[in-house]
């Protein structure tokens, strides 16, 4: 496949942003669940579609009963409007794919009107291309619509990114709405918008990629856990390129420094990033991580103060 990605640039189109919602926890390691509703609340309010239960939200360090209460306080909060949520079903290598698992967590997502995007898992990943559009292909037996998910190892171990062949599997069923694409680079996304172009112009490639979310200029939407520190400075991102205003660059610069800054090594400490992030913005009481996630380091702070001073949202 040629690749010219000058030639994919697409200026002035309208954006999809959808935001992973950081799951907030108070001093004692408990749910914080006011500020969680105030995020959720911020997040639809800025005109970005709140993805909750995702990496973001710790859906693989929670259980079933309060990712239950995520969906049900979601439902609230949106009163009816759109929302995504991870069904992510836990395994080990070696382990089968759990049809049955996931097709129970697809139904709770959609009683509580959500969309799910459909987590990976060893059971499913480890299987041959041709297993695994098969399994995608029994799980839309079940819901009406969902989006799909590639993941980096960098990011969970039971990731994959699939070969173009099975992707191209998945991206011809129709309740597959689109898919996250989380490799981390760029080749791999280009090929993919010009797969969808070619084959599935309805089909929604949305970027993962926290180190490149100028990928929104080559015809990606997004699904990010970055936006989750700023939805209201991506949403202002995303209408300064939808009306040709140069500022565009000046802020996805920012917002870029900040990705790269709090995606480093090991990238899935970001959420603790985020929860110190947020805590700067006054928009949580507390910047604790869930007990059983990556940590950063508190001198972290000081470098997330000044880029939202840059930014001018930080005090």
């Amino acid at each position: 496949m040629t690749i010219n990605p000058l030639t994919m640039i697409q200026p002035r189109r309208r954006v999809a942003g959808i935001s992973a919602v950081l799951l907030p926890f108070t001093e004692i390691g408990d749910v914080d669940w006011p500020a969680f509703e105030s995020h959720v609340a911020r997040t639809a309010g800025a005109g970005l579609t709140p993805a909750v239960n995702m990496d973001t939200g710790y859906v693989n360090l929670i259980d079933h009963e309060i990712q239950d209460e995520v969906l049900k306080r979601t439902r609230s909060v949106v009163s009816g409007g759109a929302f995504v949520a991870g069904a992510f079903v836990a395994d080990r290598a070696g382990d089968l794919f759990r049809f049955e698992m996931y097709a129970e967590r697809l139904q709770a997502i959609q009683s509580y009107g959500g969309t799910p995007a459909i987590f990976q898992s060893y059971g499913l990943t480890r299987q041959a291309g041709p297993e695994i559009v098969r399994s995608y292909e029994r799980l839309a037996t079940v819901c009406d619509r969902f989006i799909g998910f590639e993941l980096t190892t960098d990011l969970a171990p039971f990731g994959a990114i699939y070969d173009l062949a099975t992707y191209a599997g998945i991206m011809a069923i129709p309740q597959c709405i689109g898919a996250k694409h989380s490799s981390f680079h760029r080749e791999p996304e280009w090929e993919r918008l010009l797969l969808r172009d070619a084959n599935r112009p309805d089909f929604t490639v949305f970027t993962g990629n926290d180190f490149a979310i100028d990928m929104i200029m080559y015809g990606s939407d997004y699904l990010l856990g970055l936006s989750s520190f700023a939805p209201d400075l991506f949403a202002i991102r995303d209408t300064y390129w939808e009306s040709g205003d140069p500022r565009f660059y000046e802020l996805n610069d920012q917002l870029q420094y900040l990705g790269y800054f709090a995606f480093r090594s090991p990238s899935a400490a970001y959420k603790h990033s985020c929860a110190q992030f947020l805590k700067l913005r006054g928009w949580i009481g507390c910047d604790r991580t869930h007990p059983h996630a990556a940590t950063r380091p508190s001198s972290d702070i000081e470098i997330l103060r000044e880029l939202g001073q840059r930014m001018k949202v930080v005090d």
